[in-house]
């Protein structure tokens, strides 16, 4: 997720613009009572405001985490990424790996009594597909028979892979095998909705918590489309009211970290997120949760419109001369790591050793700091180029914690020779068009996981790929990287392999600099517990939160 995807702390108490929470971390309780209190009502925060409910339509944060709480797919994702069943009671996958087949539990309703079933999904996915729905998201689907086609128009939604056997069993058929595919069964994106309320809406369809059908554990309410508050209140429809305590969350919008510690503080919310003043200055308090996991900043080099960066000792300087330990410890202060590399540590994890997959592809070299070889290395590439002065602009966009992290990068590239750095500090809409286009030199870009595997990040570097703004290349690296997604799709081992000699290849190459890994750090009331987080950030932790005496 990049951009406004990005920061969706899915299941957690708030949402942190730029952030993505993750580390397979289960919150406990400091009271051992474990009885609960007579309310179980929760007070929560949000960084900005909903924008729909419309699941096909969905792909800011703060909507996507509503969409956890108030849908249900075929699967749920629990600590360390596993999927527990939701709607799917059974899954039967073919020998070759591309024909699915879910068998459905028949006692889940919508909130207006009428059964969820097989139907509901193939609605959903086709309307998603459907390139007049315009779906962000509709990507996700790609591995699906015959998406590129109904993509493009060639042919109907109606020849998706995917069809209804009766009310109780879903079939999906791949065009090839996807070995992620039952992570990504567990996203907004895929999960059912219902046909007769979303045409009896029709373009007002997810624009307000009455013109929305829900599936899952809270029902919305109070929410007009644009307003700064709205609650969560028990799905008495759900199949599994049983095991959720909670009846009411409540939700504001808390742009400003000051003001959420005021209200935290106040006891008017259990849950806020804070800055890195913050963070340094309450380090030692117990209330104090920080998880650090499933997001990269990294800054890219625009390969096509520089000359210069087209030098791989250009680039390899440009790296060197940055001390990520630094940024993370010094600037930031936040719970903050330097990177392993461009995919995130607390992914995924070596399917025989279970080693974490950013320490089994590291390469000291692509995220190493050592100014005296970067200014050599830096000498030597501009003759290499014929360049007597490396003259760039850094993109970024204008909020507070991006321009700290600009301003740290300027002054320390401008430690090289004949290098100077300029700032451009941009809205967030304006830098991302502008990267989008490739309208930069150097620009400050950030992905958080939408599922929990490697190949989220890196198929973002391949030849062609929309996000590759700076225009990397190589051909070994897009080798490696299709190997995993056609010939090992269906060998685990051999996958995870090529996705390491993917990313070694990206960092010896230095496709791109990451820069640090964004922490998220919350005050956290330890009456509330059953708060569970997963390496994708993608948590179903509400539904199972309780509050004690």
């Amino acid at each position: 997720m990049k951009g406004k995807h990005l920061g969706i702390l899915v299941g957690a108490a708030v949402v942190i613009a730029g952030g993505l929470a993750a580390c397979g971390t289960t919150s406990k309780s400091t009271n051992q009572s474990g009885q609960l209190a007579a309310k179980q009502i929760v007070n929560l925060s949000t960084k900005s405001e909903v924008t729909t409910l419309d699941v096909s339509k969905a792909a800011d944060s703060v909507s996507l985490t509503q969409l956890y709480h108030t849908q249900e797919g075929l699967y749920r994702l629990g600590k360390k990424e596993k999927l527990i069943n939701a709607m799917a009671t059974k899954t039967t996958v073919s020998k070759d790996g591309k024909r699915y087949v879910f068998k459905l539990r028949g006692n889940n309703h919508w909130n207006d009594g009428k059964p969820v079933t097989a139907k509901d999904f193939v609605y959903s996915w086709r309307r998603t597909v459907n390139p007049k729905t315009a779906s962000e998201y509709a990507y996700l689907m790609a591995g699906i028979k015959n998406y590129s086609q109904v993509q493009s128009g060639k042919l109907a939604p109606s020849q998706l892979g995917v069809k209804a056997q009766g009310t109780k069993t879903l079939v999906v058929t791949l065009s090839k095998p996807v070995a992620y595919f039952k992570l990504l069964l567990a996203f907004p994106t895929f999960f059912p909705q219902e046909q007769s309320v979303v045409e009896k809406y029709g373009s007002s369809y997810g624009h307000s918590s009455a013109q929305t059908a829900y599936d899952g554990p809270f029902v919305m309410k109070n929410w007009q489309g644009t307003n700064q508050s709205w609650k969560l209140v028990k799905n008495t429809k759900f199949w599994d009211k049983s095991a959720i305590t909670l009846k009411q969350l409540n939700f504001q919008v808390v742009a400003d970290a000051s003001t959420g510690l005021n209200l935290f503080q106040k006891k008017e919310l259990d849950a806020t997120t804070l800055d890195g003043t913050q963070v340094a200055n309450l380090k030692n308090n117990s209330e104090l949760k920080t998880f650090v996991g499933g997001t990269t900043y990294y800054m890219q080099m625009n390969q096509k419109k520089v000359k210069a960066l087209k030098n791989l000792k250009v680039r390899r300087a440009l790296s060197l001369a940055i001390d990520k330990q630094q940024l993370a410890k010094s600037v930031l202060r936040d719970g903050s790591k330097a990177p392993l590399g461009f995919v995130s540590q607390n992914l995924t994890q070596n399917p025989k050793t279970k080693k974490d997959f950013a320490t089994d592809a590291y390469v000291k070299s692509g995220v190493a700091y050592d100014l005296p070889q970067a200014k050599q290395l830096m000498k030597a590439g501009l003759k290499e180029t014929g360049t007597k002065k490396l003259t760039v602009t850094l993109m970024a966009d204008d909020r507070s914690v991006t321009k700290t992290v600009a301003q740290y990068i300027q002054a320390e590239l401008q430690k090289l020779p004949n290098v100077k750095v300029t700032i451009n500090s941009l809205p967030y809409k304006t830098r991302l068009s502008r990267s989008n286009s490739g309208n930069f030199d150097l620009v400050l870009s950030s992905w958080g996981a939408d599922f929990a595997d490697p190949i989220n990040f890196l198929s973002l570097m391949s030849t062609g790929n929309t996000n590759n703004n700076g225009g990397f290349s190589d051909a070994q690296y897009d080798r490696d990287v299709k190997k995993s997604e056609n010939q090992d799709a269906n060998n685990p081992t051999a996958r995870y392999q090529d996705l390491v000699n993917a990313e070694k290849r990206l960092m010896t190459k230095q496709g791109v600099i990451p820069l640090y890994q964004p922490a998220t750090a919350e005050m956290w009331n330890a009456k509330v517990s059953g708060y569970v987080w997963n390496p994708a950030g993608m948590s179903r932790g509400y539904q199972w939160m309780k509050v004690e005496k």
